[in-house]
C-alpha cells in the first residue's frame, strides 16, 4: 500500500515534466533570441573597435598623402610664378629692345633731315605735337621752315572764316580764337557776293563745305587725311578724293613735288609773279610736315622766291610731296602768340582758311 502511494506521485511528475517540456524549450529559445549572450556582445564590440582603428589608420595615411600633394602643388605654383615673372621680365626686355631698335631708323632719318635745316631757333614739344622752327637764307631770299611732327592727328585742323559764308580773319585771330599754338594761311580765295570765298573744293571736319568741285585748270586740293597724312593733287570725281578720307583741306595751285620729283610749273605761275612771298606745305617719308615761308616786301615780283627756287630747296631738304598755298600778302606764320614773318601788306591779311596746330 505504501509502495503504491509513493509510486503514483513519481508517475505524475514525470508525466507533467514531459507535458511542459516543449513549452520550457520554446521559452528558452525566445530568451536566447531577445537577449544574445554576453560573449557575443563583447565580440561585436571588439570587432567594431578594431575596425575603427583600422579605418583611422587609412584616413591618416590619406591625410598624409594629401598634405604631401599640397606641398608639392604649392611648390609647383611658386616655381610657375617665378618662371612667369622671369618670362615677363624677359619679354619686357625684348620689347624694350625691339622698340629701341624700331625707333633707331626714325631717329637716324630725322637727324639726317634736321641736319639740312640747321639748328632750330624755337621748339614746341608735347605729347600731341613737336614743332621746330628754322631760319632759312639761301642767298636770293629769306624765310622760315617749320618742321611739324603730328603725334596725334587731331593736333592739326583747318578753320574756315568765323563760321559765316564769305567771312575772313587773320591767322593770328584764327590761332587765338581756336587756342592753337601755331598757324599758317591755307587755300586761295575769290572776292564776290559781299565776301571772300575759298576757291574750289573745301573740306572741314570731313564735310564738303560747298560740295565737290572737279579740278580745273591748275587748281589743286591739299589737306590732311583722317589718319594724319598729307594728301593732295587734282581730283576729277568725289570718289577719287573720298578714297583718301580727307579730314580737311583747301584749294590752290600748283603741285610742286610728287614722290620727291619736281612737277611742271604752269607757265603763268613762272612769271606772274616771278618772285613773291610764298607759303608751301610738304611732307617727308615719315609723314612729318615741312612748312616753308618766304618773305618779300610786295607782290610785284621784285622780292621773295620763285617757285623753281622753292622746288630746288624742297628737293635738297628731302621733301617728298609739296603743294603751293596762297602767297603774296596772304603769307603768314604765327607761332607761340607772335607773327614770325613780315607780311608784305605791312599787316596780316584776313583770309578764309588757315591750317592750325595744337599742343
Amino acid at each position: 500500500m505504501k509502495a503504491l502511494i509513493y509510486g503514483k506521485p513519481k508517475q505524475v511528475n514525470r508525466m507533467f515534466m514531459l507535458a511542459i517540456a516543449p513549452f520550457i524549450g520554446m521559452l528558452f529559445c525566445m530568451w536566447l533570441l531577445t537577449k544574445p549572450p554576453q560573449l557575443s556582445l563583447q565580440y561585436e564590440e571588439y570587432v567594431s573597435a578594431d575596425s575603427l582603428a583600422s579605418q583611422s589608420g587609412v584616413i591618416k595615411q590619406d591625410l598624409d598623402l594629401a598634405a604631401d600633394a599640397a606641398k608639392q602643388t604649392i611648390s609647383s605654383i611658386e616655381e610657375t610664378a617665378k618662371l612667369y615673372q622671369q618670362t615677363t621680365a624677359a619679354v619686357n626686355s625684348i620689347l624694350k629692345t625691339a622698340q629701341t631698335q624700331a625707333a633707331r631708323p626714325e631717329h637716324i632719318y630725322n637727324r639726317r633731315i634736321t641736319a639740312k635745316l640747321g639748328t632750330p631757333m624755337e621748339t614746341v614739344n608735347s605729347n600731341r605735337i613737336r614743332i621746330e622752327l628754322y631760319k632759312i637764307n639761301p642767298g636770293t631770299y629769306n624765310g622760315y621752315a617749320m618742321k611739324v611732327k603730328l603725334k596725334d592727328p587731331s593736333a592739326m585742323t583747318m578753320s574756315l572764316g568765323t563760321g559765316q559764308p564769305g567771312s575772313v580773319e587773320t591767322t593770328m585771330r584764327a590761332v587765338s580764337r581756336h587756342g592753337a599754338v601755331a598757324g599758317i594761311n591755307a587755300g586761295g580765295f575769290a572776292d564776290g557776293n559781299g565776301g571772300r570765298h575759298p576757291l574750289g573744293t573745301t573740306v572741314i571736319n570731313g564735310q564738303y563745305v560747298s560740295g565737290f568741285h572737279p579740278s580745273f585748270k591748275d587748281l589743286t586740293f591739299v589737306g590732311m587725311s583722317k589718319s594724319g597724312q598729307l594728301i593732295g593733287g587734282k581730283f576729277h570725281s568725289r570718289q577719287e578724293l573720298d578714297k583718301l578720307e580727307p579730314a580737311f583741306g583747301a584749294t590752290f595751285v600748283p603741285v610742286l613735288l610728287k614722290n620727291g620729283k619736281k612737277m611742271a610749273i604752269p607757265d603763268k605761275w613762272r612769271t606772274s609773279p616771278a618772285r613773291a612771298p610764298r607759303t608751301v606745305i610738304g611732307n617727308y617719308k615719315d609723314d612729318q610736315l615741312l612748312i616753308l615761308i618766304t618773305e618779300g616786301y610786295d607782290e610785284n615780283g621784285r622780292s621773295g622766291a620763285t617757285l623753281q627756287e622753292i622746288q630746288n630747296k624742297l628737293v635738297n631738304l628731302g621733301v617728298m610731296d609739296a603743294y603751293n598755298l596762297d602767297g603774296g600778302g596772304s603769307t603768314s606764320l604765327v607761332l607761340n602768340g607772335r607773327v614770325v614773318n613780315k607780311p608784305s601788306d605791312g599787316s596780316l591779311r584776313p583770309v578764309p582758311t588757315h591750317f592750325l596746330f595744337f599742343k
